[in-house]
């Protein structure tokens, strides 16, 4: 019996799913016990990639770059900036604001930590064919965006407690 359209990507979607839950999950082991060695949390190392990336931020901005609430984010934040990783500095345009960054201590931790994970993707991409390397980065970058683009035109925002 053929199957149609819709039952053919409900089944695709259940089998994205599963190997998504299964990457993330891998994944999420594999950052905490990686990152960890280097005194740091999995959101702390996000929070520097996300400063990294984006340049200073206050901390509303990183809270919702980190779909975090304003308290962990804060709290987060309050860590880095004790262990003299970030610094909080007066916001030039908005007095009432601070602006996070980076300290040459927090870059030299994150190149480090990008470097060791960077070398253990290396590894894993070793035995896969060139074509499946290169295709795999844009198929994620297209759900991610595509996911992010979504959460952010449902009802949800990030850091809202008690949404969904």
């Amino acid at each position: 019996m053929p199957v149609s359209k819709a039952q053919q990507v409900e089944r695709d979607a259940e089998r994205l799913y599963s190997a998504l839950s299964n990457l993330v999950r891998v994944y999420q082991f594999r950052d905490r016990d990686k990152i960890c060695c280097h005194d740091i949390s999995v959101t702390q190392c996000h929070a520097l990639e996300a400063v990294d990336r984006l340049g200073p931020r206050t901390s509303n901005e990183l809270a919702a770059e980190l779909y975090l609430d304003k308290s962990t984010t804060s709290r987060v934040v309050t860590t880095l900036e004790r262990k003299g990783y970030v610094t909080r500095q007066a916001h030039p345009q908005d007095r009432r604001s601070v602006l996070i960054d980076l300290t040459s201590a927090g870059r030299k931790l994150l190149t480090r930590i990008q470097a060791d994970l960077v070398a253990e993707t290396r590894e894993l991409l070793d035995d896969f064919d060139p074509a499946v390397r290169e295709a795999a980065p844009r198929l994620l970058d297209k759900l991610a965006n595509s996911a992010q683009r979504r959460f952010e035109r449902s009802a949800c925002a990030p850091g809202q407690n008690g949404c969904c």
